[in-house]
């Protein structure tokens, strides 16, 4: 009966795990662009999210930026990067993620 319920609680724990695994997301930078102080050179990115972080993954190039996760009231239908203009650069503001409701807001 013990090795039953230790079973149940690691399988328990394995389900959890998985299911709070961050999931990638498409991003393509159309300007070279800054996060967190990183500038990234225009092209296809990886996102993901685990908490109050973003990891964003390219092919020579990787960082990790603080961001706020907003929800929204309806899926975005496509994925939207927002620029600010900072010093003659640009600093990426948000990116709102297509076919969810999630909106992440750079803390630059």
């Amino acid at each position: 009966m013990m090795k039953i319920a230790k079973l149940v609680v690691c399988l328990c724990s394995v389900a959890m795990a998985w299911a709070s695994a961050a999931k990638p997301y498409e991003v393509n930078f159309n300007n070279p662009a800054q996060v967190s102080g990183t500038e990234l050179k225009p092209g296809a990115y990886t996102v993901e999210i685990v908490g109050d972080k973003a990891m964003i993954h390219g092919k020579k190039q990787s960082v990790e930026a603080a961001v706020k996760v907003e929800e929204g009231n309806e899926k975005f239908s496509s994925t939207l990067v927002r620029y600010t203009m900072v010093d003659g650069k640009y600093r990426v503001g948000s990116i709102c993620l297509g076919g969810t409701k999630t909106k992440l807001v750079f803390e630059n």
